[in-house]
């Protein structure tokens, strides 16, 4: 079972925007890509966003993805069952380029060629 997986939400204390306005996450346009940097240096990230995944959370910024940019990755990966499992251990180039810390490329390694 993955470290991401299961009902345990201790990890929201440790995110960077636990303390802010939760309205922040909540935007549109180019202010989605300040709220991403800020998520790119948060500890708990990949958490955040293997909760998003498994919820099919429809708004915000979770975890450093839009909801688009979720939408596109639940398209593209439909037959996984746990999000947090496959974000921890998969091998798939998406899955390694979401574990860096770097800005990630999400819509351009979801499309099918």
């Amino acid at each position: 079972m993955s470290r991401f997986s299961g009902s345990d939400h201790s990890w929201v204390d440790q995110a960077l925007c636990a303390s802010s306005d939760p309205d922040a996450l909540f935007v549109q346009g180019s202010e989605q890509r300040e709220v991403r940097v800020r998520c790119l240096e948060c500890p708990v990230r990949l958490e955040c966003l293997a909760e998003a995944l498994q919820s099919h959370m429809r708004f915000g910024v979770w975890g450093g993805l839009t909801e688009r940019e979720r939408r596109a990755l639940l398209r593209r990966y439909a037959s996984v069952e746990d999000w947090g499992e496959w974000l921890e251990v998969s091998d798939e180039p998406l899955a390694v380029e979401l574990r860096s810390v770097r800005p990630m490329r999400v819509l351009s390694l979801t499309r099918v060629g």
